[in-house]
């Protein structure tokens, strides 16, 4: 597919040559008026120059190599049925320079729900390992800042299990910290008096079911959306069962509720360790629980950082500074640790 040639002039420098199999794959491979070929130019330190289906890489042995393995990553995709984006060429350029073995194209081709016209997918490493974490694991921690995707994909994953019949309900649920789980005082029906603090969970499940079908299956049972408070006492089986915003839990709830687990349920937690928004010096179950738990079996803990963030990209930027910030300041928060497979 790509040979190299002989160097113009720097002797350090050499070329190769791509050779690209049809229009249709090089129109999708550089984008409307070249855009992506522009982010593509960006991120490699060689030069690139196109000429009908050759794309000329010039630069040291090395960085061609790398963008050699980049434009076939993205042909990979292409050919996959995937429409390349700015954001999927630069997510891509990010896995394969991480140098982790990781393939690009089966990263960010690895599809867990297609809704509505809308295909659910991980979009970085640590997302994927997550994603294959919580079908190879009963209980899933997924540990990160905001906008890296825990709670979406652990959702998505949780309406492919209904869909695929492997359970028969979904239960969510968040501790209401606001209110101190005290809900009564609030004006309104149960449903009026927990919606603002459920209201993310609710986005997501519409992102992927039909609207219309979403009050009919919250009616009889199949999801369940509810205040963590509300979660004591029960046993919870066949379910897919996710606890959102688990750094607000005390460690005393946390073990409230993962002792509801039932037979052929599946368990995922996300939270944020650096936004704990308990009271007092009361101290947080996420922050402690990787401590009693880390060494069960069947259990995996997750982290996702800022690499991981697919909001707009300023986010990313924000959740460093606030860590940079913690740590000139020596007020830097319990880190969450590496993944445990």
């Amino acid at each position: 597919m790509s040979a190299p040639t002989d160097p113009s002039q720097n002797a350090d420098r050499v070329s190769t040559t791509l050779v690209v199999p049809g229009e249709q794959a090089m129109v999708a491979l550089l984008g409307s008026s070249d855009q992506l070929l522009r982010v593509i130019e960006n991120r490699l330190d060689s030069d690139v120059h196109v000429r009908g289906n050759e794309i000329t890489i010039t630069g040291s042995p090395a960085d061609n190599a790398t963008a050699v393995r980049l434009f076939e990553e993205l042909l990979e995709l292409i050919k996959s049925g995937q429409n390349l984006t700015p954001d999927s060429v630069s997510r891509a350029y990010s896995i394969l320079t991480a140098d982790t073995g990781e393939r690009p194209a089966e990263v960010l081709s690895m599809n867990i729900l297609s809704r509505r016209g809308k295909n659910i997918r991980p979009k970085t490493i640590n997302q994927k390992r997550y994603v294959e974490a919580i079908d190879t694991h009963t209980i899933t921690f997924g540990i990160g800042p905001a906008g890296t995707g825990k709670t979406y994909l652990a959702v998505a994953k949780a309406v492919q299990a209904l869909l695929a019949k492997e359970v028969s309900r979904i239960i969510l649920t968040r501790p209401a910290v606001e209110a101190g789980e005290r809900l009564g005082f609030l004006p309104g029906t149960l449903f009026d008096k927990i919606d603002p603090y459920l209201r993310p969970l609710f986005d997501a499940l519409h992102d992927m079911l039909d609207p219309d079908s979403l009050p009919r299956l919250m009616q009889t049972g199949t999801i369940e959306i509810a205040p963590l408070a509300y979660m004591r006492g029960r046993t919870l089986s066949n379910a897919f069962i996710i606890l959102d915003e688990a750094q607000n839990t005390t460690p005393e709830q946390m073990k409230m509720f993962l002792t509801r687990l039932g037979f052929d349920s599946k368990v995922v937690v996300t939270g944020d360790v650096t936004q704990v928004d308990l009271p007092g010096e009361q101290r947080s179950g996420l922050r402690v629980v990787r401590d009693i738990l880390g060494d069960i079996d069947d259990v995996y803990f997750g982290t996702l950082t800022s690499t991981d963030v697919v909001r707009h990209r300023l986010v990313s930027d924000i959740v460093d500074a606030y860590e940079r910030y913690d740590q000139r300041a020596g007020n830097a928060p319990a880190r969450a640790g590496k993944p445990r497979r």
